[in-house]
């Protein structure tokens, strides 16, 4: 499996990414978790969000995305989205049923995409996806989209851990008397501000037939990472190389190609030998104006996605965005929701 399938195994398989805060930063790391027909992102603001999805083998594809921002008696709100992989829903007048029991009409949801949940039914699927029980939101013509709620309490009781809700009356899964100023505040996303890039200079290009070059990002590679692009035979056919300023270069080469998927790698680099090689990543896909980006499917119909990106600061580039689109289930063509676990907010 190559680094992006990784990366989005990561949700696909439900692992739990790094809780713990950066403390010497000041900021926090965010997280994902994932179990059964559930899955979590949480961002370094502390706000979260959970879906959930029809079961695997349920015909008709339906996600509803659950959000809720840090901080003492927050609400949560909640999207709705009917399967439109294939093609569009169409109009339709749609009911939440729970247990049987019609629970009133979804406004709105004859509008294609994803349609606002009302605060009731928020609180009704809130307490109905910790239980047993039967959830479908139901067309006037028969047709029921099924909602699991098979991994609903362990990503809801993650999503409380997560902001400091546990045992807290506003606690979704596992309620207490602890005050509620307890819970942790949210967090501010971090500025970034973007540094103009340099025009590349005729004659830059030449660093690239600098066989010193290629082999200190040889070596700056880590051990756990892989670049086919840095054997002499791949280095001439993929290597570019741009200017950032007077003083620095930016290098990048494929490194890896997949079935529907490919990772360049991208170095920061002194202009003069012994070059300082610092690598930003090797699964991106391009670079424009100081934004080094990177998407990659997770499978080959393209209904699941990991996205980042990164930006110049004038001395780096730094993490400015990372999220997932939640679970393959075919719900929509590009991924149902964006779920991110780290935000930042661009500045001149």
């Amino acid at each position: 499996m190559n680094r992006a399938g990784a990366a989005i195994g990561r949700l696909l398989l439900g692992s739990l990414l790094p809780l713990a805060p950066a403390m010497a930063s000041g900021a926090e790391l965010g997280m994902q978790f994932t179990h059964h027909d559930w899955t979590l992102a949480c961002d370094n603001t502390r706000t979260c969000r959970a879906a959930g999805y029809q079961g695997y083998n349920d015909e008709l594809a339906v996600s509803v995305l659950l959000t809720r921002e840090a901080g003492p008696r927050a609400a949560v709100s909640g999207q709705l989205m009917l399967g439109q992989y294939e093609e569009a829903v169409g109009p339709v007048e749609l009911s939440l049923h729970i247990d049987g029991r019609d629970l009133g009409p979804v406004d709105g949801a004859s509008v294609d995409g994803s349609v606002a949940l009302s605060s009731v039914h928020v609180a009704s699927l809130l307490h109905a996806v910790t239980g047993e029980t039967d959830i479908a939101f139901v067309a006037d013509d028969g047709r029921r989209w099924q909602l699991s709620d098979k991994g609903a309490t362990a990503v809801l009781l993650k999503m409380d851990e997560f902001q400091g809700r546990l045992h807290t009356p506003g606690a979704l899964v596992r309620q207490g008397t602890r005050s509620e100023d307890t819970v942790l505040p949210p967090l501010r996303a971090p500025t970034i501000h973007l540094a103009a890039v340099a025009p590349t200079r005729p004659g830059d290009e030449r660093l690239l037939s600098n066989p010193d070059l290629r082999n200190a990002l040889q070596e700056n590679l880590p051990d756990d990472e892989e670049c086919r692009g840095l054997e002499p035979e791949e280095w001439n056919e993929s290597a570019e190389i741009e200017r950032l300023d007077d003083d620095t270069m930016l290098v990048s080469v494929r490194c890896w190609m997949g079935a529907y998927n490919v990772g360049r790698g991208f170095w920061v680099v002194d202009a003069v030998a012994p070059y300082r090689p610092r690598l930003v990543t090797t699964d991106a896909e391009y670079h424009e104006a100081g934004i080094i980006g990177a998407s990659q499917k997770g499978r080959g119909l393209g209904d699941c996605w990991w996205q980042a990106s990164w930006a110049w600061n004038g001395g780096a580039f730094v993490k400015s965005s990372e999220l997932t689109t939640g679970i393959c289930r075919l719900v929509a063509a590009g991924g149902a929701w964006n779920m991110p676990t780290f935000v930042s907010e661009l500045a001149p």
